[in-house]
């Protein structure tokens, strides 16, 4: 008697990180249960993470539960901030594929078939490239043109531009991505260091349907400058090269004076001279100490060996 064997159901986890999105948690998994239901040759498991919400988002991912079955809620002991999130949704998924993507809705659900067909084809990781940021205000898109293209020049790890965290990695690049020890972490940039090739599926990023962003311009700005001292040593190789340079010319600019007294016996002015020079040389100086400091204090938080985040408690 022939027998048959059993039908192994592939899993799919979805890593799905929330800080203060309470109103819009029902009409999140609404839109996504609409996706995922119409899956049905894959089980999904929903890692949601409750980055120390100050607001009822455990109350409404609890309720979520009740109604879908998949989810699983890890609920840090305080705001740890969305790079521990997606950490800690790693390192918790058991999919044989991990999608990672915000929960405002401006990623949609519906790009999540054509994310598991590309995966399915043979491709180990899936990025989701914005068609344009129109819902993003000129100075900021500005500035992430400027972020990406200086972080790719001054960096051997290249960052797609106009991608975020908005991907379907396959588990072997997410056993990877867990086996990375900082604590200190810029997932855009771990993303890419660990390689694999990838394909993009396009998308237009839609309007937040709840609420601001809590990710303010400040925020923005200190993330890009963690993205850039933990993928290059070049701002301070720039220091050295600023060093020798102001060296070199203080040093034949002294020649010249000297001479200059000497043969012509010309005084050197120089009440103004000598004033704009010590500000320009100060505020030169303390600028390479903060671009040094950077990464003294990275080097500081590194060795604490502090853990990455806290769990006051799992649902499943």
């Amino acid at each position: 008697m022939q027998t048959t064997q059993p039908i192994v159901v592939m899993t799919v986890s979805i890593i799905l990180p929330f800080f203060n999105e309470a109103e819009g948690i029902p009409l999140f998994f609404e839109r996504l249960d609409n996706v995922i239901s119409n899956i049905s040759d894959y089980r999904f498991e929903l890692i949601c993470i409750n980055d120390g919400s100050r607001d009822r988002t455990l109350p409404a991912l609890e309720s979520a539960k009740k109604r879908y079955s998949a989810i699983t809620i890890i609920d840090f002991t305080r705001n740890f901030g969305k790079e521990a999130a997606l950490t800690a949704g790693l390192e918790f998924a058991a999919g044989d594929a991990v999608i990672i993507m915000d929960t405002d809705l401006q990623h949609p659900p519906e790009l999540i078939p054509e994310f598991i067909q590309k995966w399915r084809s043979g491709v180990l990781v899936v990025l989701a490239k914005r068609n344009s940021r129109s819902t993003e205000s000129v100075l900021y898109r500005l500035l992430a043109g400027i972020f990406y293209r200086l972080h790719n020049n001054i960096s051997n790890i290249k960052i797609p531009s106009n991608t975020g965290d908005f991907r379907l990695i396959d588990r072997q690049v997410c056993d990877a991505l867990n086996r990375l020890p900082e604590s200190r972490r810029f997932m855009k940039g771990l993303f890419a260091w660990v390689g694999y090739e990838y394909e993009l599926v396009e998308y237009d990023v839609a309007p937040r349907a709840h609420g601001q962003t809590s990710f303010s311009k400040w925020k923005s700005l200190n993330f890009a400058l963690e993205g850039i001292t933990s993928f290059s040593t070049v701002p301070l190789r720039v220091w050295t090269y600023a060093g020798l340079l102001v060296t070199a010319v203080g040093f034949f600019y002294a020649c010249w004076v000297i001479l200059r007294a000497l043969f012509l016996g010309i005084d050197t002015p120089g009440y103004v001279t000598l004033l704009t020079a010590v500000v320009f040389f100060g505020g030169l100086q303390l600028i390479g100490i903060g671009v040094l400091g950077e990464y003294i204090g990275r080097i500081y938080i590194e060795t604490k060996n502090r853990p990455i985040y806290l769990v006051k408690k799992i649902i499943k």
